[in-house]
């Protein structure tokens, strides 16, 4: 096996819906969105994650995770724990901090558990406390060394399918037309990733009010399924 099938495959394993982050418990505001209406059915759903994926946080996370990685590649613990304390704080509510930092915390144990190198015990180590996703998914990459395109692409697929995962659960969709929304928005991925390579902190924003105002809104939502 060639060192980039064994990379591509030890990434497949970290972003695959087994590993033990506890993806499958957030909906990231879209059973807030399905509650209110805005998310009705196939059409409605992929309307909702284009925006949510290019003016939203998919957008911002591929930056973090440009920005981990490039940090970790360069042993820059101090720039990393910079980096972590903004991704924790432009989480909107509590529900969504609760979501990037629980799983964030999740995946970097579990990886320091399984896939261990000395570098990302040494990153480990600073961080100790709440760690979002994106900067434990861009760390742990650049620790190891990985090609930060692969990372980024896969990271935004996953982020998508974890989402369409939460529709079904939730919304009138049906696993085909989940796997269409999948495939229609895949194109728009691929450039999101393309741009996150070149873009500075500076970049990091969000214009998805409606979503972040159904976070809080969820909070004290009478019938729900999701943490967030």
């Amino acid at each position: 096996m060639t060192e980039a099938a064994a990379e591509a495959l030890q990434l497949f394993a970290w972003l695959s819906p087994g590993y033990p982050v506890g993806a499958y418990a957030y909906s990231h505001g879209l059973e807030a969105a399905v509650e209110a209406g805005d998310v009705t059915g196939e059409d409605s759903l992929r309307a909702w994650l284009s925006d949510v994926c290019e003016h939203g946080s998919l957008r911002n996370d591929l930056i973090l995770v440009a920005h981990a990685h490039a940090a970790a590649g360069m042993a820059c613990a101090d720039d990393l724990a910079d980096l972590n304390n903004l991704a924790l704080a432009l989480a909107p509510s509590r529900e969504l901090h609760l979501e990037t930092s629980q799983q964030g915390r999740s995946f970097l144990d579990a990886t320091v558990g399984a896939w261990p190198c000395p570098a990302l015990l040494d990153l480990a180590s600073m961080l100790t406390g709440p760690v979002a996703y994106p900067v434990a998914v861009g760390a742990a990459a650049g620790a190891h060394g990985m090609a930060i395109g692969p990372v980024l692409a896969a990271y935004a697929l996953a982020f998508v399918q974890n989402l369409v995962s939460a529709a079904l659960r939730s919304a009138p969709v049906g696993q085909a037309a989940g796997t269409r929304v999948v495939a229609a928005l895949t194109p728009g991925l691929v450039s999101l990733a393309q741009a996150a390579l070149t873009a500075g902190l500076d970049d990091i924003g969000s214009a998805c009010l409606r979503l972040d105002l159904g976070s809080f809104r969820h909070e004290t939502q009478y019938s729900r399924i999701f943490r967030s």
